[in-house]
């Protein structure tokens, strides 16, 4: 596997362009995030750099751009809020830490190859989630929005401190705020195709500011350092080790799913195929470097890369040249963001949790499936007004007992048991229905096809009552492409309560898997090698021979 990502010249023209069009669009919306994020503008270019870069350099999928994003940076926004309430004063440092720690766990997932993994969530349950966290988002900037600091609590906080956000509005911040999401909203789709909206939004707004407004009239961003990033240090606290750690597995988990679902847009644009595991290293690196220099955690933004795309890119030298150009940002250009007003990031920041709602499935939801529909508004509700841990752990739980109970059921059909051959929709031969018919009874026919993992052993346990009457036992598992320690335990003991009441039972298969998988288990001891037969026809030929002899 090769170390670093595909970068070639022979597309440098369009990966140039492509990187310069996503370094547009990044700006913006890193100082967006930077701010909502209570890090600061400057954390959100550094983030925006780093992750860019060594995502780019290091990752599996050459076209995708990496960089601060809305669910990173909502998860992130509690983080800091949770451990500064904790510990004031290395409460940052440490949610830093947690950065780090979010990296090395992604790496870890890619070494263990757990890239294709990953994404295998419920839709329903990703759809709450993504949605929970733009309504979060969306919250988050009522205060800055109305002219105000953002009140501590989180989401709570907000919606309790509501009233006096409210009567303590100052207009001309609303006022830019609302030409901000204005014209997100409402530029021309010509125009957008040529200039990016955040860009525009945030150049004319911070214009308007800085010629009609005064500078005590509206807050501003201050201040950015310029220069490059001092180094930070791990901070552990032992007493928040165990939150830290749980904070780490989440943001890291967060940022490979959102890294891995872009890397599938981009694919379906371009065509290629990414690697997922190399990606997941990638993004594991590009985190470690951003929280050591104090820059938010990131992953593959949706926006940027297919601009990016769009614009021309085809390698990771789009990615390097996007991070060199904010990298000039932050050296020699930052004086020029001071002037940027808080409300003008806020509007930008409500628009990309407008748009991380996924509006599309919510309004189809309950239509598609009503089980579904309340798994989806269940996780967005604990998302909100709970925990984001919480809201995928029980979300999970309940999407994977409902798949298993509806595979439980679709299972039944694949487990079948017959005595009678003219009472089955079984296709028996006509031998086959002749010497069951002749047994009245006595031969039970217990058929199995498919895979059979652990939904089919309730099934199987069920058919257990209609043994009584008969003297043999026949398992045919041709048919089973797979079959699983639940199902083999399962039939297990379907086997053992015959061969205990002094009964004859034959095992009817080709498949070395499910013989394997029952000798493991000492259930072939129980059974005469010459009752183990290829053909179900062939088995039934012989229990007929011995009973008629």
């Amino acid at each position: 596997m090769k170390v670093f990502n595909e970068i070639n010249l022979k597309h440098k023209s369009g990966d140039i362009y492509g990187g310069v069009t996503a370094a547009v669009i990044a700006l913006p919306m890193a100082l967006a995030f930077g701010v909502a994020s209570g890090a600061g503008a400057e954390a959100g270019l550094y983030g925006a750099i780093l992750i860019g870069f060594f995502a780019a350099l290091f990752g599996g999928s050459p076209t995708l751009i990496s960089e601060p994003t809305g669910p990173m940076t909502v998860v992130f926004t509690a983080v800091i809020a949770k451990l500064i309430a904790s510990d004031p004063v290395n409460g940052m440092a440490m949610a830093f830490t947690v950065v780090i720690m979010a990296g090395m766990f992604q790496i870890l997932f890619g070494v263990m190859k757990l890239g294709k993994y990953v994404t295998l969530m419920p839709y329903t349950v990703v759809s709450g989630f993504m949605s929970g966290i733009g309504i979060i988002l969306i919250i988050l900037q009522i205060g800055p929005l109305l002219g105000q600091a953002a009140p501590g609590g989180g989401v709570i906080g907000v919606l309790e401190n509501l009233p006096t956000l409210l009567s303590g509005m100052q207009t001309k911040e609303t006022v830019l705020a609302i030409l901000t999401l204005s014209i997100l909203f409402l530029i021309p789709k010509k125009l957008k195709q040529h200039l990016p909206p955040p860009l525009v939004a945030l150049v004319v707004c911070t214009l308007i500011s800085v010629i009609f407004l005064s500078e005590t009239d509206v807050r501003r961003i201050g201040e950015i350092p310029t220069g490059l990033p001092d180094l930070r240090l791990p901070v552990f606290s032992v007493e928040q080790w165990q939150v830290m750690l749980i904070d780490a597995i989440v943001l890291g988990m967060l940022g490979c799913i959102d890294a891995l679902l872009t890397s599938v847009v981009a694919d379906s644009i371009t065509r290629e195929r990414h690697h997922s595991d190399k990606e997941l290293v990638g993004q594991g690196i590009g985190n470690i470097m951003s929280g050591l220099f104090g820059g938010l955690p990131g992953a593959g933004a949706t926006m940027g890369t297919v601009v990016s795309i769009q614009a021309g890119a085809r390698t990771a030298l789009a990615g390097l040249v996007r991070a060199g150009i904010l990298l000039i940002v932050i050296l020699w250009a930052a004086g020029l963001t001071s002037v940027i007003p808080l409300a003008v990031l806020a509007g930008i920041a409500l628009k990309v949790g407008i748009d991380i709602i996924d509006w599309g499935f919510l309004k189809r939801a309950h239509l598609i499936s009503g089980k579904g529909a309340l798994i989806t508004y269940g996780v967005i509700l604990l998302t909100v007004f709970v925990d984001l841990i919480a809201a995928v752990g029980i979300g999970l739980f309940v999407a994977n007992i409902m798949t298993i109970t509806k595979l439980s059921e679709l299972q039944e059909n694949d487990v079948t048991a017959v005595t009678d051959p003219d009472k089955t929709d079984l296709e028996l031969s006509s031998r086959e229905k002749e010497i069951l018919r002749e047994a009245k009874g006595k031969i039970m026919l217990l058929y199995l096809r498919g895979s059979m993992i652990f939904g089919s052993s309730r099934a199987i346990t069920r058919k257990n009552s209609q043994f009584g009457g008969c003297h043999t036992l026949v398992v045919d598992i041709t048919d089973v492409k797979h079959l699983g320690v639940s199902a083999a335990l399962a039939l297990e003991e379907s086997i053992l309560e015959m061969v205990n009441a002094g009964r004859s039972v034959y095992i009817v298969t080709t498949k070395e898997q499910a013989l394997k998988r029952l000798g493991k288990l000492d259930v072939l001891k129980n059974i005469p090698d010459e009752n183990i037969i290829v053909g179900r026809e062939v088995a039934l030929e012989s229990i007929s021979a011995k009973h008629t002899a």
